[in-house]
């Protein structure tokens, strides 16, 4: 198969096509960073160096392809992200259409089927309802995730500094977690199905709580001690801020947190089933964390 993805060569992307590579499959990796060229060529794959939000260029990338792996990043651009996505996401669609692609899967977030409340996802929820209104007719499958567990890396400093790790929703409030090697397989085995229609499917390593998260990495580090902090809002804010953040981001970011702390972030998986179906638990996630936490 003929296969272009997205995402460059991130977290998920770089296992994804170390794997679609290894299945025999021509990929094209689309970059928006033209010293990721040699890297991508490196990995036996050809690269597309462009804009996500060029239609041309994606009418281009995506032509001649069997698949494509869409993805948006979290945020665009400092201001009007949410917008910035939904337009991302609209060029996506129209050079899916356009380029003739029969099969598309969708890297989304648990919560996107919420309208609003639930910060930087609200652009994937816009770009999910994109895809099942305009893409008919087409095999699309949205993959929606937990949280990133390779997020928790960011902790560290403050973990460290101040012996402090949490965010501003409770220790008790539920969490699906997901490794990204669990969710670069899960795409893989999607690209290379057929699919069947519209479809929305949940890929999720783990669910757990603050308190547990807090628990495990802590025995993983050899901080015992270390317990989880409910952060009030605008002082997560500020941190954020402090830390360089865009003012926009920092307050999607909040908002994201305090969708958790209302249920909205979790109600339809929890609804669904709740199944956690990835292989790679906290457990084992905390040995990652420890390895990263040494090398700090």
């Amino acid at each position: 198969m003929k296969i272009t993805t997205t995402g460059s060569l991130g977290n998920v992307a770089k296992p994804l096509v170390e794997k679609l590579i290894a299945a025999g499959h021509q990929v094209t990796v689309i970059s928006t960073k033209d010293d990721r060229k040699q890297d991508i060529e490196a990995l036996g794959a050809k690269a597309a160096i462009g804009s996500v939000s060029d239609e041309a260029f994606l009418n281009e990338a995506f032509t001649g392809a069997d698949a494509v792996y869409a993805m948006l990043p979290p945020s665009m651009g400092p201001e009007n992200m949410i917008e910035n996505i939904a337009r991302a996401g609209q060029a996506y669609a129209n050079a899916i259409r356009a380029a003739g692609v029969k099969r598309v899967v969708l890297l989304s977030s648990v919560g996107a089927e919420a309208s609003a409340g639930t910060g930087p996802v609200g652009g994937v929820h816009r770009v999910e309802q994109i895809f099942r209104e305009q893409l008919s007719g087409i095999n699309v499958t949205v993959l929606r995730s937990g949280f990133f567990m390779v997020n928790f890396f960011r902790d560290i400093p403050l973990i460290k500094s101040r012996n402090l790790f949490g965010n501003n929703y409770s220790g008790d409030d539920l969490l699906a977690l997901t490794h990204q090697d669990d969710l670069s397989s899960a795409i893989a085995e999607e690209l290379q199905n057929p699919g069947s229609g519209f479809e929305v499917k949940y890929l999720v390593s783990d669910v757990s709580t603050g308190k547990k998260i807090a628990e495990g990495l802590g025995q993983a580090i050899g901080k015992p001690d270390l317990t989880w902090t409910e952060i009030p809002d605008e002082q997560l804010k500020q941190g954020m801020l402090s830390g360089g953040m865009p003012l926009e981001l920092a307050g999607l970011i909040t908002e994201l947190g305090q969708g958790v702390r209302s249920g909205i972030v979790m109600k339809d998986f929890l609804e669904a089933d709740g199944e956690a179906t990835g292989k790679i638990k906290l457990t084992q996630f905390a040995e990652e964390f420890k390895q990263k936490y040494y090398q700090a």
